[in-house]
């Protein structure tokens, strides 16, 4: 027989197999985040979701169809430094609420299916995830607590709060106006390499991953549209009048200016590719010519006006609704052409979907200025024709780069140039500054 747990109650798990489920009538994921004493992640490996199904001691397993998946813990394999294993549900539709549903209910059982405890998670109003239930250590012994904490900023909320390196992140703190670029201070140094949730055994940065998230997504600061205001910008020239696309020639675009996803004839495009690209410096020295690997990443974040709705990344390589596939990870900018590929169906962009952003985010914290031969281009997907090109021109001291943005106005897509630096070294901590890119002037 199961014991109810009420918010904030705790129980002793006696066996060393336990499973955790849920029961809830609206589409979600079940996810665990495996943190230290200090409530973080050490790396990638310790989050564990649909794209990263392993992690020390826990294991996701498959449901049927419609159903969430559930986490198996062997509680002996956890290492010795895990202090918690935090159960986290997420709704597929980021822009929905648990609060529109019948409270959830997070259940616990030994490996032969016998309930141990039970929480019906009450009380949740505008919130798309939540930590359920988190296994925690004890005087040498393991426990089930009841959790029930809610996040109305979704994933990225998540993700600041259990491993992004955001505690000193300027965003957090109110900024004055200012005629300068924002600075942005360095990040500590750790003793591990940087990572976050890889695709294919790749080392990623600090943090867990987008779940699609958050994985996944990447948590705003308090509120999706609160902390990240653009910043005053001096005088500029207005931007170069929007341009058509050609069957002829790619069109080269400058930065601000926009094209319709329009071919001639007015026929819209329906499925394009974005491709970045770039070359390392190579530096003459002491023993010769040296070329430094430089490793950028590109992704891509979906939002509902302010609100994130999902990421592809090396981490998660295509979106939740299956409309954004990222080709994969490129290393070193080595080869001739597209570095990355991003694949976009725009058929099937849900509706609630106004703006689709493309970032290059740079891994090792190599600056743009470093790099040479940076572009982004887009590509008919039916044809492979080039339509539109915009090639960065001379390097700017940034990690971070939004490159350009695909965004709905009335039944069409446009595209817009963008080319605007920040500083971010991987998604997580690129997608809270995303905001400033948004509106469309």
């Amino acid at each position: 027989m199961s014991a109810t747990l009420a918010k904030g109650q705790n129980g002793p798990l006696a066996g060393n197999d336990v499973v955790i489920s849920v029961q809830l009538t609206a589409p979600a994921d079940l996810s665990a985040l495996l943190v230290t004493e200090r409530g973080k992640v050490r790396s990638d490996a310790d989050f564990v979701f649909f794209n990263q199904p392993s992690g020390p001691g826990v294991n996701l397993l498959p449901a049927p169809q419609g159903q969430p998946a559930s986490l198996a813990v062997a509680l002996n394999s956890v290492p010795p430094d895990i202090d918690q294993i935090r159960a986290v549900i997420t709704l597929d539709d980021a822009s929905s609420s648990f609060g529109r549903f019948p409270a959830p209910t997070a259940i616990v059982s030994d490996s032969a299916g016998n309930r141990l405890y039970e929480y019906r998670i009450d009380g949740l109003q505008s919130e798309s995830i939540v930590i359920a239930l988190e296994l925690y250590r004890r005087q040498g012994s393991w426990k089930v607590r009841a959790v029930g904490q809610g996040y109305a900023g979704g994933f990225a909320a998540l993700v600041t709060d259990h491993g992004v390196t955001v505690d000193e992140a300027p965003a957090a703190q109110p900024a004055a106006p200012t005629q300068q670029a924002p600075t942005y201070p360095p990040q500590p140094p750790t003793q591990q390499a940087p990572q976050y949730p890889p695709a294919g055994g790749y080392p990623p940065p600090p943090g867990p991953g987008f779940p699609p998230p958050q994985a996944g997504g990447y948590p705003p600061p308090p509120g999706p549209a609160q902390g990240y205001p653009p910043p005053p910008q001096p005088p500029q020239q207005q931007p170069p009048a929007e341009v058509n696309l050609s069957k002829d020639r790619p069109v080269s675009l400058q930065k601000g200016q926009r094209v319709t996803l329009r071919k001639e004839g007015g026929t819209a495009l329906t499925f394009v590719k974005m491709g970045l690209g770039w070359d390392p410096v190579r530096s003459r020295g002491m023993f010769g010519n040296r070329t430094v690997d430089i490793d950028l990443d590109a992704s891509v974040a979906m939002f509902a006006e302010a609100n994130l709705i999902d990421v592809a990344y090396y981490g998660q390589l295509t979106s939740k609704d299956g409309s954004i596939r990222h080709q994969g990870d490129n290393l070193t900018g080595e080869g001739e052409g597209d570095d990355e590929v991003i694949l976009v169906d725009l058929t099937r962009i849900p509706a609630h979907v106004t703006t689709v952003l493309f970032m290059v985010t740079s891994y090792k914290g190599h600056t743009f200025e470093q790099v040479q031969n940076a572009f982004c281009r887009l590509v008919d997907g039916t044809n492979n024709a080039e339509l539109a090109r915009y090639t960065l021109a001379g390097g700017m001291p940034f990690t971070a780069m939004a490159m350009a943005k695909l965004f709905r106005v009335g039944n069409d897509w446009k595209m817009q140039a963008l080319g605007e630096g920040f500083m971010a070294k991987h998604p997580g901590e690129a997608v809270p500054q995303l905001g400033r890119f948004l509106a469309v002037g």
